[in-house]
């Protein structure tokens, strides 16, 4: 089957993008041959795969029309939503939050329930594999209620666990000893914010980046919390961390129970939190898939070759059913 669309000007000038990138990633995603000539872009293969091909490309073109920028992976997104019968524009359309050239928005349709379950809950746990935007999207989220004013202060922490919690024996001051285990919070937050104002709000207190030890005995009371790299908790720690929730403040959880650091004979919180609290009212859980990897493609490869590998060795490990998230 041969299909021939007729684009605008504007619209087949972005498609084509530069040096044909945008198009040749169109192409890779579509089960048939594109080609772009002048404004007409012509699709060729089976009937099945030019009808979906035909109806990518107009989802692309109305997201054009509406003044979004076309970047390879705009197209994943839009495929990833149109097969499981979403708006691309209603999921790219949710931005959650600006700074200066900066938009973040989710790109898959499981980090759009994401932040919906952020926004709708107190408490959501986002569990899934690298690159899936869990972290980047829960401090865009805390970022967003900051400026709002809906929270009074963002705290980030995870556990220490290269260094078992004795933070003590390493050199330095505080900020010296955690930075090696909280820096990919910090680069979250460097994302969103003005490094200057960072630092301000570090010293204010605005911003908290502390380990999970340190939230022992608080209760936390206007607060926009996140928990990342949850997996390495204990179960008395995850508890310990939920129980720290205040008034007025809400709480993400994170973490890769495929990326357990923990010695082998102890359980990781977040696996267990998962079967405590999955019935719990105000409690969500989203669980991402390799589908949902936003990185580079090639990261998207090996997420899936680990999942297989693991699932051969250990089947009763499969993920649970994603549908109860």
């Amino acid at each position: 089957m041969k299909r021939q669309v007729e684009l605008d000007n504007a619209v087949a000038a972005e498609l084509a993008g530069t040096q044909d990138a945008v198009l040749r990633t169109l192409e890779g995603h579509l089960d048939c041959d594109v080609f772009l000539r002048g404004n007409v872009l012509t699709l060729e293969g089976d009937d099945t795969a030019v009808e979906s091909g035909v109806q990518v490309v107009r989802e692309l073109s109305d997201l054009i029309a509406q003044g979004h920028e076309i970047a390879p992976g705009t197209i994943e997104a839009v495929q990833g939503a149109l097969d499981q019968r979403e708006s691309p524009a209603r999921i790219l359309e949710d931005v959650v939050w600006r700074h200066r050239s900066t938009k973040v928005a989710p790109k898959t349709v499981n980090q759009k329930r994401y932040v919906d379950s952020i926004r709708r809950n107190t408490i959501t746990f986002g569990v899934g594999p690298a690159g899936t935007g869990k972290t980047f999207l829960a401090v865009a989220m805390a970022a967003a209620a900051l400026s709002r004013r809906e929270v009074n202060r963002i705290i980030l922490t995870r556990p220490a666990v290269e260094a078992g919690e004795r933070l003590g024996f390493l050199p330095g001051d505080l900020m010296a000893k955690v930075d090696p285990y909280l820096r990919p919070l910090f680069d979250a937050l460097h994302d969103m914010i003005d490094p200057e104002r960072v630092s301000t709000y570090l010293d204010r207190g605005v911003i908290e980046v502390a380990p999970l030890a340190f939230m022992r005995g608080r209760t936390l009371n206007d607060s926009f919390i996140i928990l990342d790299e949850a997996q390495n908790t204990s179960p008395e720690q995850m508890k310990m961390f939920l129980t720290r929730l205040g008034f007025n403040s809400k709480m993400v959880v994170t973490g890769d129970v495929t990326q357990i650091d923990l010695p082998s004979d102890q359980q990781s919180g977040l696996v267990a939190v998962g079967e405590v609290l999955d019935e719990v009212e105000g409690i969500e859980f989203i669980r991402f898939g390799g589908e949902d990897v936003v990185r580079h493609k090639l990261v998207q490869r090996i997420v899936a070759a680990y999942a297989d590998h693991q699932q051969r060795l250990a089947p009763e490990l499969r993920p649970a059913d994603r549908r109860r998230a």
